[in-house]
């Protein structure tokens, strides 16, 4: 199976103190796999590392066999990683179609002044980013509300914007940072199956933080557990967080 994203002996230290250290990660092709821990244990760190926000400090980072950690965000965004965030990060006051159709800038090809003058190139590319956006829009549900503005939609819908936005750029790696948090359970199962479904409908890989461990069990194929900013446990996502160091760190005790 190709491995899409490795991490190797990744760390970054801020200020003298290390936030991750020895942090090891391989991601192979349709993989999709767990990252949790208690708050503050490192886990958006990491996912800053892997999408070129922060340098790590130790290691290297692999997408697809080539080095990014030396690459900016929009770099590593062309190369094939793609992220959603903790709290939602949309053009709020632009249309639901424009923030998907914004992800698909880096395959535009139309110079700056074939676009001001609004050529048969230019004309031709916004079409095809139209049909390509409403396609998207429409797998996620939210194609009726193509001239909505995004931030009139329910919470729900926009934390599934946000995941279209995503997948709009043609990631090989998908990252979502706690993608259920402040869902009601509805929403959560519905996001579940919606995760399930890109995953086979885009062929892609994802790494997942998530809080919600009926999420996380119902979706997870591998779990690694991060604390303090190193791994704590990795596996079967049953035998991990049955593991007692696992359950000492979340609830500060090891019991009898």
């Amino acid at each position: 199976m190709k491995k899409v994203l490795s991490c190797n002996d990744v760390g970054i230290s801020f200020g003298g103190l290390k936030a991750v250290s020895n942090f090891n990660l391989d991601i192979y092709e349709g993989e999709l796999v767990g990252l949790i821990g208690p708050n503050g244990a490192g886990k958006t760190t990491v996912f800053n590392m892997i999408t070129g926000v922060y340098k790590p400090t130790e290691g290297e980072i692999l997408l697809n066999e080539n080095k990014i950690d030396n690459l900016s965000s929009n770099k590593i965004v062309e190369k094939g990683i793609a992220r959603t965030f903790q709290n939602i990060r949309l053009f709020g006051y632009l249309s639901v179609l424009d923030n998907v159709k914004i992800a698909c800038n880096k395959d535009m090809e139309y110079s700056i002044l074939q676009g001001m003058f609004r050529t048969k190139k230019y004309w031709k590319e916004e079409q095809e980013t139209t049909i390509r956006a409403m396609e998207i829009l429409k797998i996620f549900g939210l194609d009726r509300y193509q001239y909505f503005s995004a931030n009139s939609l329910s919470y729900g819908q926009q934390r599934k914007l946000e995941i279209a936005r995503a997948i709009a750029t043609n990631p090989s790696l998908l990252l979502l940072d706690e993608p259920a948090a402040g869902m009601n359970p509805t929403e959560t199962e519905d996001l579940m199956e919606t995760i399930k479904f890109i995953k086979e409908k885009f062929n892609i890989s994802i790494l997942l933080i998530e809080h919600d461990m009926k999420l996380v069990l119902g979706i997870c194929e591998r779990l690694m557990v991060l604390n303090y900013g190193q791994i704590l446990a990795k596996g079967d996502p049953i035998e991990v967080i049955n593991d007692k160091k696992v359950i000492e760190a979340y609830l500060g005790t090891g019991g009898e």
